[in-house]
């Protein structure tokens, strides 16, 4: 059993990746060669009390009790392939009706069916791993193990979306980690209701210098294209595509000392884009983000950042305060700028079992509302 039980409490939005996250949310791919001609049982649970407490144009205020559950088989017909099947399961507190639609959308297409007493989807992985290169097949590496910038990626997704389907390649060489995706999260038949979508995404992270030294610098670039239509597509919404681009530099100074274990800072450079479809009412935006923050114990993490959109910017699956589109009203300003701290602790116990929690706070500054409709600018 890999991961038999992880509680995650927070009290207030918790952006990024943080310590906390990885350690609840990232799954090693590295093949292990001992499993060879082993067939195994797995299970991976994730249990969960979030209470996002909102006074903001933005977004409302909400709760998610619940928990999710992954048990699988897993089998290494030789040491560079690992096959795994078995089943995805995602149940909130006193729920008993669950659309059938990726949870974590954007605007306004959803799926018309639905499964009673529990979200339940299969979950299929093929994978190979050679020298530098692992190609993954259906169910993926996704969530908190792309390592997206906390302003492209919210981690409270991990405990909501549906888990990424398509392909994924990982390429790993000593100063680069490459991870190139497809997650396909809407397929449609003839005559369907709904919109086909996907999403391609990139994260390429270069080290410099010698990366086993305690003082390392990285540049992370980062791609993110959110597609929805289709051929097929009979609804009167068109094509959309929409895409977040990122660029920055990192630092990451492993200290050596008991208390404060590790001390890391970064700045990125932010873009989004609207190459079609009429969802935003501006087609390009720009943003920046700085931050800092400190391991203590190795278990406590500490962070503080500013984020800041001049005129226009939003971030496809990041948290809502790091966009001047409300996904509360719809409604878009001339600009934000947000500050933000945050505190998380995570305990493991006999190596697979993980308690974590969190706060956060933070506050946001908006400009002005923009007009309704196409921006002339």
């Amino acid at each position: 059993m890999k991961r038999a039980l992880a509680l995650c409490l927070s009290l207030l939005p918790l952006f990024a990746m943080a310590q906390m996250w990885d350690r609840l949310a990232v799954s090693p791919y590295a093949h292990d060669t001992a499993q060879v001609r082993q067939l195994r049982i797995e299970a991976d649970v994730l249990t969960f009390f979030r209470d996002n407490e909102y006074s903001s144009k933005l977004t409302r205020g909400y709760s998610l009790p619940g928990l999710w559950l992954q048990p699988k088989l897993t089998y290494m017909p030789v040491r560079q392939i690992r096959l795994e099947a078995g089943a995805h399961a995602l149940i909130f507190n006193g729920a008993n009706r669950y659309p059938c639609y990726v949870y974590h959308d954007i605007a306004t297409w959803k799926g018309n069916q639905y499964q009673r007493g529990a979200h339940v989807l299969p979950w299929v992985r093929a994978q190979a791993q050679f020298k530098h290169l692992t190609v993954v097949l259906g169910d993926i590496y996704g969530g908190q193990n792309h390592r997206l910038t906390e302003t492209l990626w919210n981690p409270e997704t991990n405990l909501s979306q549906d888990p990424e389907m398509g392909f994924q390649l990982l390429w790993d060489r000593k100063r680069l980690h490459a991870d190139t995706w497809m997650n396909w999260q809407s397929y449609i038949f003839e005559e369907d209701s709904h919109q086909e979508a996907f999403t391609v995404g990139s994260n390429w992270h270069i080290h410099y210098g010698d990366t086993a030294s305690a003082l390392r610098f990285s540049t992370p670039v980062q791609l993110l294209f959110h597609h929805r239509g289709g051929e097929q597509d009979t609804t009167q919404m068109g094509v959309q595509t929409l895409c977040n681009a990122g660029v920055g530099i990192q630092m990451d100074w492993r200290t050596g000392r008991k208390v404060l274990t590790a001390v890391t800072a970064e700045a990125n450079a932010l873009a989004c884009y609207q190459q079609a479809g009429t969802l935003w009412s501006f087609d390009t935006g720009f943003a920046a983000q700085a931050a800092a923050a400190v391991n203590l114990w190795n278990r406590l993490h500490l962070k503080g950042g500013y984020f800041h959109a001049p005129r226009h910017f939003v971030s496809l699956y990041g948290s809502p305060f790091f966009s001047t589109v409300s996904i509360r009203e719809g409604e878009n300003f001339r600009g934000i700028s947000t500050a933000y701290l945050r505190a998380d602790y995570h305990h493991t116990f006999a190596r697979s079992y993980v308690l974590g929690a969190g706060i956060e706070a933070a506050q946001s500054w908006l400009g002005k509302s923009a007009a309704r409709g196409r921006s002339q600018e």
